[in-house]
C-alpha cells in the first residue's frame, strides 16, 4: 500500500478505501482479519485514533466486525456489499465526468483504447501488498 497521503481527503477515508480495494482486489478475503489499530498506526506513522476511525466506517458499513477479544474480521458477505456500492459509486460520480470528458475531447468509441483486464488487476495488487504483509495469520476455527 502506498505511503503518500492525499490533502484532498482525510487519511481516514484513504485508510478505509484502502482496506476495500484489498478487498475488491482478493488481498483480503471475507473471513480474514485485518491488520491491528497499533500496527498499522505504528507502519504508517499516522494516530491510531486515525485508523480506529476507518476501521469504524467500514463497521458502519457491514463490511466488518469486531470480535471481542480477537480483532477485526471481513464479514461474510462484504465483497457482494461493497461490490453494489463501488459500481453505484462509479456509476453516478465518476462516469458522469468521464462521458463528459469523452465528449468535450469529441472522441469516438473507436479510438477509446482497449483496457486489458489484468493489467488492471496486476496494478490494484502492487499497490495493496504492503498492507497485506502486516496482516495477522488467519485465526484456525
Amino acid at each position: 500500500m502506498d505511503l503518500e497521503w492525499n490533502d484532498n481527503q482525510p487519511i481516514y477515508r484513504q485508510l478505509r478505501d484502502r482496506v476495500a480495494a484489498m478487498l475488491l482486489d482478493a488481498v483480503l478475503k471475507e473471513g480474514d482479519p485485518l491488520p491491528s489499530v497499533r500496527t498499522v498506526a505504528a507502519e504508517y506513522r499516522v494516530n491510531p485514533l486515525t485508523v480506529l476511525k476507518a476501521y469504524q466506517e467500514l463497521v458502519d458499513e457491514g463490511l466488518v466486525e469486531t470480535r471481542r477479544g480477537r480483532g477485526m474480521y471481513i464479514n461474510s458477505g462484504a465483497l457482494a456489499m461493497l461490490l453494489k456500492a463501488e459500481r453505484k459509486k462509479f456509476l453516478t460520480e465518476e462516469w458522469p465526468r468521464i462521458c463528459a470528458t469523452i465528449r468535450r475531447l469529441g472522441l469516438t468509441p473507436a479510438e477509446l483504447p482497449e483496457y486489458p483486464a489484468d493489467a488492471a488487476i496486476s496494478a490494484a495488487n502492487a499497490q495493496s501488498a504492503t498492507i497485506a504483509n502486516t496482516t495477522p495469520p488467519q485465526e484456525e476455527r
